[in-house]
């Protein structure tokens, strides 16, 4: 049945960043329309739909996709958020792991994408929203195939923001630093971990715990989504919190470096 609200589809809804988004747009009007790899067990988000979604599966994303166009007739805006992490020196992990996380990183948001737009392009509008971080902006000692993964969305997003805005569509990057969510402590760890590594990746987990103590809540960044999602003439770019704010200039203003040194610093990296 076709609604005359816009519709938003939240991947990755069912917990963290992806379920205060689906909050944020039901109570800015949207019918909202939550994703989960089972969504029989989620637990209830007010006023947000879930249907069963694993971006990593083709046929997956299709049924989905073609559920909430039979339903609502509709699809208004796209947030790519489902995600996952990895930790690891970047010669500790395989080349079937480095898969792994491109697979629901990267291909998954081109899933989705190439899902949709036909729908965006035939209503000659839409929003598509990809979750990002800072670390697609600069390096991510330890967290190198996490780091590229957002790298890889980000030249995607750019590129094809200029292909669909001709058909009313625009595509645009929200960048989270650290989030107080479980994402962290459920990333995958590298799975041919090796010696040489081992003391600078310990300093690395106390790196990381310090910074998730200080972290975002969710809810800073799903207003960084919803800005994203409603701004009649959207930026490219959102930050979502402070500290993401400050990366960013930082990475455009700095000199080459110097910023390099400061990464190294606050890695507590030798040299």
């Amino acid at each position: 049945m076709a609604t005359i609200r816009p519709v938003a589809v939240v991947t990755g809804a069912s917990s963290g960043i992806g379920k205060a988004a689906a909050l944020a747009l039901a109570e800015a009007g949207f019918g909202v329309v939550g994703t989960s790899r089972n969504a029989a067990k989620v637990t209830a988000v007010d006023r947000a739909t879930f249907v069963d979604l694993d971006v990593v599966s083709d046929a997956s994303v299709t049924s989905a996709v073609e559920e909430v166009i039979e339903r609502f007739g509709r699809i208004d805006v796209l947030v790519n958020n489902a995600g996952v992490g990895s930790t690891g020196a970047a010669e500790e992990s395989s080349v079937a792991q480095a898969q792994r996380v491109f697979d629901t990183n990267v291909f998954g948001v081109i899933r989705m994408t190439r899902a949709v737009l036909p729908h965006m392009r035939a209503q000659r509008s839409g929003r598509i929203i990809n979750v990002s971080s800072v670390l697609g902006i600069i390096p991510a000692p330890y967290m190198a195939l996490y780091s590229a993964s957002k790298h890889a969305v980000e030249g995607y997003s750019e590129s094809l923001d200029h292909e669909v805005r001709q058909h009313g569509v625009r595509t645009v990057l929200v960048q989270p630093a650290f989030t107080n969510t479980s994402f962290e402590a459920n990333s995958m760890w590298a799975d041919t971990p090796l010696p040489v590594y081992a003391r600078q990746r310990q300093v690395f987990e106390q790196v990381m715990e310090a910074a998730i103590k200080d972290s975002d809540d969710p809810s800073i960044v799903a207003k960084a989504i919803l800005a994203a999602a409603t701004d009649a003439k959207p930026k490219l770019r959102y930050t979502a919190g402070a500290l993401a704010g400050r990366v960013s200039t930082l990475r455009r203003i700095v000199p080459a470096r110097a910023f390099d040194r400061q990464i190294r610093k606050l890695n507590r990296l030798p040299g």
